[in-house]
Parts: structure tokens; C-alpha cells; sequence
């Protein structure tokens, strides 16, 4: 069990110092061209090789990890163009953290960002500013590392990455501003249907939704980790959440932190669900359409349906 992560609740965010304290996550990271063939690929090389070294060197927080308690979290960068210095990409961002007294571990973020455009030169150095965010794939990074760790930070403790998404807003705050249509998108309100990262961001700070922050701890930390011992009464936790989740969802339809959290959680909820109690199954897979009606065909194996 990541025992350590524990007596860093409530710590604060010190700033990018590098060195001092142990790195929070532990990034693999991978950069897909292929939609760019014929394209000279010295840049992009260069690109992955800095931005990998930059992802695994760099301290956010002044919270020390242990080696073997740092998040572990995917980062691929799919290269759409490439002309005129300007990169325009799309990003799959996603982390996960273990179960105790399993050997499961469960997705606490998963994300797609189709707004990720960026400008840049060969053998240009990556290094974060954090007054200006010129830099817009340094902004987006350290923007996604700050949900990363938050994520992990509120499944231990209720609102625990507080200051993390308070650090991730301060980043929307700065980039919604800039006057480069094309390094603005992802930044703004409305767009991509209000799922972006000014919305998810947002959405975590948000009194309104201030019940799924503390649900997603009690989903973690109060069932999950001791489904172990009690799976029945872990189930019956869940099962009350998304019910709450659900009303909820009718007075805000379509919000980023909802929707971001099914898409974390559909297998698991699926798989877990398939053993509860009829009127469980049958709550779950009504709560669940309601929720998010495209995927009511998969949500119906809850039943035995395919």
C-alpha cells in the first residue's frame, strides 16, 4: 500500500524544484508520427527524447515520494501536422493507483485531449515558466501532471489535491488569454461541448460539484480499498455514489468532471457490478444510461446482455 502518500495529505505545492524531492509520478510516454510520414522526423526524435526525459525529471510539489510510490501515468502525444513550427496534436492522458491487499490497480484519470497544438523548433530547450505559460506544450504538461497528482492526492484523502487543481486553474487562467487561435483551443469555456481542460479544471474547484470530488475518495479509499474484506458493503458504497451522482448529473448534464469520471470507471463498474444483487445490477445499468445513454448497450452486460 502506498503508505507514504498518507503523510503527505495536506502538504502544499512549493513550486517546480528540481532535485530535491523525490519526482511524484512516473510518466511512460509515447509520441505516434505516423500521420505525419514523409515529414522529416529529426524534429519529432528530439521532441520525444526531451519531452520523456523532461516528464521523468521534473518535481511539481514539495511532497517526497519514495521510488516505489510514485504515480504511475501514460502520455501519448499523436502528431496530426506538422508545418510552420506548429505542431497541432491530440493527447491520451491517463494514471492509475493500486487497491489495497490486491494486486488490482484502478484508473484514476483518463482523458482525451484533441486540442493540443503547440509551437516548436528542433533543439528547443523544454522548460516550464510558471508566470507566463508561453510555452503552450509546457502548459499543457505541467497542466495534466498537476491533475495527475490531484487525482491521486483526492482518492486518498476527501478534496486532498486541493491545491493541485488549484495550480491546474491557475494554468487556465493564464493560456485562455492567448492570442494564437490555434494554441487558445482547449483553454475556453464552450468548447468541444464543455469538455476540455477549462471545464474539467473548473469542475474540480466547483462548489457544485463538490459531492463527486468527495465521492471519488470514498470510492477509493472506503470501498475499493476494503473490498478485500468486504466486498458487499464496498458495493453497496459505490452504488449509493453514482445514485447521488446521477441526480446530480440532471441538474448539470454533459459535465467534464462526470463524464471523466466514467470514462475512468465503466469497465470497473461493469465488472464489479456483474456480481451484485439483481436490484443492484438493474439501479447501476438505469443510472449509468442515464448518465451516458451512447454506451447503454455496454452497460446492459451488467445484466448478462451483450
Amino acid at each position: 500500500m502506498n503508505k507514504i502518500r498518507f503523510a503527505l495529505l495536506g502538504l502544499l505545492i512549493a513550486g517546480s524544484v528540481m532535485g530535491t524531492y523525490g519526482q511524484e509520478i512516473k510518466w511512460n510516454f509515447m509520441m505516434n508520427t505516423s500521420q505525419v510520414q514523409g515529414t522529416n522526423t529529426a524534429v519529432f526524435d528530439a521532441l520525444e527524447k526531451d519531452l520523456k526525459e523532461f516528464l521523468n525529471s521534473h518535481v511539481w510539489t514539495d511532497m517526497k515520494y519514495k521510488e516505489q510510490e510514485r504515480i504511475d501515468a501514460n502520455m501519448s502525444l499523436i502528431v496530426k501536422s506538422y508545418a510552420d513550427g506548429l505542431m497541432m496534436c491530440e493527447m491520451q492522458v491517463s494514471a492509475t493507483r493500486p487497491v489495497y491487499g490486491t494486486s488490482y490497480t484502478t484508473t484514476i484519470l483518463n482523458v482525451r485531449d484533441q486540442s493540443v497544438n503547440f509551437r516548436y523548433q528542433e533543439f528547443e530547450k523544454l522548460e516550464v515558466d510558471g508566470s507566463s505559460w508561453d510555452n503552450n506544450l509546457m502548459a499543457i504538461v505541467a497542466y495534466y501532471c498537476y491533475m495527475v497528482i490531484g487525482c491521486d492526492l483526492d482518492s486518498y484523502s476527501e478534496k486532498g489535491g486541493q491545491s493541485m487543481f488549484d495550480a491546474a486553474n491557475q494554468i487556465v487562467a493564464v493560456c485562455q488569454a492567448k492570442s494564437d487561435e490555434n494554441e487558445s483551443a482547449g483553454w475556453k469555456a464552450f468548447e468541444k461541448g464543455g469538455r476540455n481542460r477549462y471545464a474539467l479544471a473548473g469542475n474540480m474547484v466547483d462548489a457544485r460539484y463538490e459531492s463527486v470530488r468527495k465521492f471519488f475518495y470514498s470510492y477509493h479509499r472506503l470501498a475499493l480499498d476494503n473490498m478485500a474484506k468486504n466486498v458487499t458493503n464496498g458495493r453497496a458504497m459505490i452504488a449509493e455514489g453514482i445514485a447521488a451522482m446521477r441526480k446530480l448529473n440532471r441538474d448539470y448534464p454533459g459535465s467534464a468532471i462526470i463524464a471523466t469520471f466514467l470514462d475512468c470507471k465503466n469497465d470497473e463498474l461493469i465488472n464489479l457490478f456483474k456480481k451484485g444483487t439483481d436490484t443492484e445490477k438493474t439501479d447501476m445499468v438505469d443510472a449509468l444510461s442515464a448518465m451516458n445513454p451512447t454506451l447503454t448497450n455496454r452497460y446492459e452486460e451488467i445484466n448478462g446482455k451483450q
